[in-house]
């Protein structure tokens, strides 16, 4: 990645010209059989159509509070690279009711309805599909997403001394992500070409957020991102890693 990137959405942007093609997040659900995987293109088209719908649907501005309700999840990493290319900061698990916005997962709606801001919901459904209903005051991301944009420029610049995560009582600024990150990318074993990790952490930590998303995309290399491994058999999960070319595990 460039010594120049400060903040993580600066990471997508090296990602994007450095290798296209290369996968940047492979997704399981261990509860439903779900598999994604999504190149460096894909994702960044992913982040950008959800970042105009930020700032353009949802006039979100740089500083703005978003609580984020999900799990570890490919559409999760999305919102949090959206976020950085727009400069709002996200409150992992955060209290709705002080949050300028709301991301949510159908298990959090109740609470999410706090806010007396926007409100977005996600299905998580196989191949990011639609709630067969959408929530009442919630609009549906899914329905959403699709008519936006595929290039993202911000309207104001996003500086990388603004707070840009909170995660676990730690209120860390965008350069403080990507330090952060490249740091874990070394202690996780990310520094072989084509390096790939897999987490099943949850994104309720700054660990799990690191090693499912941050520490890969600072390396230039990939993961492996499983939600719900614990009901994978061991040998279920010594296979993924080695039909997955896995390299590391966190």
């Amino acid at each position: 990645m460039n010594a120049s990137d400060r903040t993580p959405a600066d990471l997508l942007r090296s990602a994007l010209a450095t290798d296209p093609a290369r996968p940047l997040v492979t997704f399981y659900d261990d509860a439903t059989g779900e598999r994604v995987e999504l190149s460096v293109a894909t994702f960044a088209n992913w982040v950008s159509k959800t970042a105009n719908l930020l700032q353009g649907d949802l006039a979100a501005e740089p500083g703005d509070r978003l609580a984020l309700l999900l799990p570890a999840h490919w559409q999760s990493a999305v919102w949090l690279l959206a976020c950085s290319s727009v400069g709002v900061s996200v409150d992992i698990g955060g209290d709705p009711a002080r949050a300028d916005l709301v991301v949510t997962g159908p298990d959090t709606l109740d609470a999410a309805r706090a806010c007396r801001g926007e409100r977005l919901a996600l299905a998580l459904r196989p191949l990011g599909g639609r709630f067969p209903q959408t929530p009442d005051g919630f609009a549906d991301y899914a329905v959403e997403v699709p008519g936006q944009g595929d290039r993202f420029a911000p309207f104001a610049p996003v500086d990388p001394n603004g707070p840009a995560l909170a995660v676990g009582g730690t209120e860390l600024t965008a350069a403080q992500v990507v330090e952060r990150a490249r740091a874990d990318a070394t202690d996780l074993g990310l520094t072989a070409p084509g390096a790939r990790l897999l987490s099943g952490k949850a994104y309720d930590s700054w660990d799990g957020l690191s090693a499912g998303l941050y520490a890969p995309l600072a390396a230039g290399s990939s993961v492996v991102l499983c939600r719900n491994l614990d009901q994978l058999s061991a040998e279920g999960l010594a296979k993924r890693i080695e039909s997955e070319r896995v390299t590391t595990t966190a």
